[in-house]
Parts: structure tokens; C-alpha cells; sequence
């Protein structure tokens, strides 16, 4: 048995938006899930063994599941990513800032670092970073365990981006320090109007079943720790989703109990994006039936699917 999985980790989430300007942006720190992810789920790439690849692979293909666009690797997104991972080590701090002296500084904030790489954030753009320090240096892992951590998946399934930067670095007997940056420059993807993605997809196997909340800053679910794998929904950077109804129940069982994670209801910075996390772990081996009602931009949206758990 790899101890490594039940270690802790550190992640952290921002997500910047604007027309020549920037936006809000959130922070959140995560522990892991249970277990890492099921490499020999169909389709799923090839473990390479570079952490930084691997956690780009690892992001497509998912992002694929849900039918977002893939996300092109671009050079000098990898050099900010780098840059902010090599910094991390040198200091053994995690962070998404960075302070003007200290080694491998390259620019204080997402911005800072993206123009110093030589990537200019023009005409409509979005940006955002993801960051993990965990012990183990499978980039698999570490992107899943961003992709669990529910304020940090709203920037990975961003329907907006279209490129990524990922880089990493080991320190000796520590961390293993993975950064993911995203943008979009000129124009941004979009689903289309009254869209959304889901996640976990329609008919997903193997589905974790806990997700440990008091590790997460903001905390998700601030008045316990372990508690069901969050169901989330994922609209256009620009689309409000305004949510009726979002429940989920394992097949033939009643709804579960679930704290609901939006904009309106102030316990999100995303307006395009909501989530529920059951506020108790899921049953191994179960099918769990999802149903949500709500708008996307104005459009009314009623979605109706099934996952099952490992």
C-alpha cells in the first residue's frame, strides 16, 4: 500500500475575468480524497511519469468527459507555471503571491508572472491558477485531487480557457510543488447560450466518495469534515446559473441532505458555476441519481443524470 495517499496536501484556486481588466478571484487550501485516481479508466492517458505533463494530461481528460474543449499547451504559460513552482520550493511556502526579493521571485501576483513570462492578458481574456503541494509526485494524482477540491474545479472546468501552463518541482524529502495556469486571450470558448457541463458526467463510474471539506479554505462545509463528493454544474464565464432545486439521491432512496454552493446563496465567488456536497460520505458501490433545475444566463435548464461510486 502507497502511504502517500492518506498524506496532506495544500492547494489553492484563483480565477481572474475581464475585457482589459481584471475580476474577482478566490483562495482555497484542500486536503485529499481517499484514493488516487483510476488510471485505467478507458480513454485515460498514459502515465508518463513527468508530474507537470501528466497533470496536463490528466486535466484534458477530464475536461474531455464533460465535453469541454481540450486545452492547448502553450510555452510560455508553462514558464509562469514553472517559475511559481520553482519559487514555492525555494521558500517552502504555498502560495499564489509572491513577495519581490525572495529567490526565485518572478512577479508577485497571476498577472505579474503571466507578463513577465511573456503572455499578455489582451482584448477579452480570462485567467486562473491551481495550485497543489502533496507528497507524492504523480501529476495524476495531484490533478485530481484539484479537480475533487470543489473551488479549484470551477477554475480547471472553465468552459472559457483555452490554453495551460504546468509546471513542477520536488524538494528534497518534501512537496512536490504542481502549478497549473490557465488563460484565454482574444475571445474566449464558450458552450453556447442556456448551456452548462456536469460533473461527474453522465453515467461516470468509479466515483470517489468522500471529499475531507475542513481542508478547504473557504471551507465548503464549515461545520463538519468528511462528507460526500461534491456535484457540481458549469456554465460560460459570462452566464450566471441560478439554481431552483439541485438534489441527488442514490436510486430509489430519498434526496440527501446537501449544503448548496452558489453565488446567490454567498457561499461561492463563481456565478458561473454551482455545486452540492452531501454533508455525509456517499455509499461505496451505488448508483446515485442527480437532478437540477435552475437558469443559465435567463434560460431555463433542467437536467436530469446518474453516476456511480467505487
Amino acid at each position: 500500500m502507497k502511504n502517500w495517499r492518506f498524506l496532506p496536501a495544500a492547494l489553492l484556486g484563483a480565477l481572474l475575468a475581464g475585457c482589459g481588466g481584471g475580476g474577482g478571484d478566490s483562495t482555497a487550501v484542500t486536503g485529499p480524497t481517499t484514493t488516487p485516481p483510476a488510471t485505467q479508466e478507458p480513454g485515460a492517458p498514459t502515465l508518463t511519469g513527468n508530474t507537470a505533463t501528466d497533470g496536463y494530461n490528466w486535466f484534458n481528460f477530464r475536461r474531455a468527459q464533460l465535453g469541454l474543449s481540450a486545452l492547448t499547451r502553450n510555452s510560455r504559460l508553462d514558464a509562469a507555471a514553472q517559475g511559481h513552482s520553482d519559487y514555492q520550493r525555494l521558500n517552502r511556502s504555498i502560495t499564489h503571491e509572491q513577495t519581490p526579493g525572495q529567490p526565485g521571485f518572478t512577479g508577485a501576483a497571476l498577472t505579474d508572472r503571466l507578463l513577465a513570462a511573456g503572455y499578455v492578458l489582451s482584448g477579452s481574456y480570462a485567467a486562473g491558477e491551481v495550485i497543489s503541494a502533496t507528497t507524492s509526485g504523480s501529476g495524476f494524482y495531484q490533478a485530481e485531487e484539484l479537480i475533487t477540491a470543489i473551488y479549484h474545479r470551477f477554475v480547471i472546468f472553465e468552459p472559457a480557457f483555452k490554453e495551460i501552463g504546468a509546471g513542477a518541482a520536488s524538494a528534497s524529502g518534501g512537496y512536490t510543488y504542481f502549478t497549473a495556469d490557465f488563460a484565454a486571450v482574444n475571445g474566449l470558448n464558450t458552450l453556447g447560450t442556456g448551456r452548462l457541463v456536469t460533473y461527474p458526467f453522465a453515467n461516470q463510474t468509479g466515483v470517489a466518495t468522500n471529499f475531507f471539506s475542513d481542508s478547504e479554505a473557504p471551507d465548503p462545509v464549515p461545520d463538519r469534515n468528511e462528507v460526500g463528493y461534491p456535484i457540481s454544474v458549469h456554465a460560460d464565464l459570462r452566464s450566471t446559473v441560478l439554481v431552483r432545486s439541485f438534489t441527488v439521491a442514490p436510486r430509489g432512496g430519498t434526496a440527501l441532505e446537501t449544503r448548496l454552493l452558489s453565488a446567490a446563496a454567498g457561499t461561492s465567488h463563481s456565478e458561473s458555476a454551482a455545486a452540492i456536497v452531501p454533508l455525509a460520505p456517499l455509499r461505496s458501490a451505488t448508483t446515485y441519481d442527480v437532478s437540477f433545475s435552475g437558469s443559465v444566463g435567463g434560460v431555463n435548464v433542467t437536467r436530469n443524470w446518474s453516476f456511480s461510486t467505487k
